[in-house]
């Protein structure tokens, strides 16, 4: 595999990597934001109890986790056909 190819590689997977950092602070900043919304309402149940859960922040987490993953299997593919 030619050097390039490589360097595409490991560019790729570095991009992967982070945009799942970001899908992981967007969850983050999401979560926050609604249940800041919530503490200022008069009933504080759904925010004491976390009930119902809500799906978006996990759902980013989980795909920030794959993007994560994938991309640092391809930078190390990329670093070995590097070498």
């Amino acid at each position: 595999m030619p050097n390039l190819d490589s360097y595409i590689m490991m560019g790729l997977g570095g991009f992967f990597a982070l945009l799942g950092l970001l899908a992981f602070l967007q969850a983050r900043q999401e979560e926050r934001g609604y249940y800041d919304a919530l503490s200022k309402r008069r009933d504080l149940r759904e925010f004491l109890t976390h009930l119902p859960n809500i799906i978006e922040p996990g759902a980013l987490r989980i795909g920030g986790l794959i993007l994560i993953v994938v991309g640092l299997v391809l930078v190390t593919i990329g670093g070995v056909f590097l070498l």
